[in-house]
């Protein structure tokens, strides 16, 4: 069974740490660009830099705790049908930021014309929910250099198909974060796990 966790880089010394004490002594190696520690008991937890930088270092938590370097800018975008937050980031700090909610109607039982009626004008309030976050998107996010997607892939990449948006597709890195609708105080967790290493933990079948 496998699962990842997103750790702020202040707390990866300390989760390595426990993760020795629940699991035993472990071995630590770079593999692949991340730091991999094998403990005792055969369980593995693979860390990765966030903002898909590599890591090179020597294999011990407190260096590669050190070795987390944010872009001098970088952008957050999260959308959701109804909602979307976008911001960009500057030393773990909300620089210029945007939080706005779109009403558009949920489905309906109602069947015939009557449901496709209901289907064209969800579709249009969706249409202009993501053209509200693109516009916002457009302005907020210049200039950034890494970008942070989460909520439905659906609507972001809906977003992120506006002319002005195309040049962040190559700038889009993990973690993929699955946001609730989309409030002010989600996107600043979001910004926290943006920049936070994801560890995957491997533990042994008992």
């Amino acid at each position: 069974m496998s699962r990842t966790v997103l750790v702020p880089p202040e707390r990866v010394v300390r989760w390595f740490a426990n993760f020795t004490a629940r699991h035993g002594a472990a071995d630590f190696a770079v593999v692949s660009g991340r730091l991999r520690a094998t403990s005792a008991d055969g369980c593995t937890a693979s860390a990765a830099l966030p903002f898909g930088d590599a890591y090179d270092g020597s294999p011990e938590p407190e260096a590669f705790a050190e070795a987390v370097s944010p872009p001098p800018r970088w952008g957050v975008l999260l959308v959701r049908k109804g909602g979307f937050a976008v911001a960009t980031v500057e030393s773990g700090r909300i620089l210029d930021s945007k939080v706005g909610q779109r009403h558009v109607q949920g489905r309906t039982k109602a069947g015939g014309q009557s449901q496709q009626r209901f289907a064209r004008r969800r579709d249009n309030q969706a249409r202009q929910a993501y053209e509200a976050a693109a516009d916002h998107a457009a302005r907020i996010l210049h200039g950034a250099s890494a970008l942070v997607c989460g909520g439905d892939r659906q609507a972001v990449e809906q977003v992120l198909d506006d002319s002005r948006l195309r040049p962040l597709h190559p700038l889009r890195v993990d973690p993929w974060l699955p946001v609730p609708d989309p409030r002010r105080s989600v996107l600043e967790q979001a910004v926290v796990d943006g920049g936070s290493v994801a560890i995957t933990l491997v533990d042994v079948a008992p």
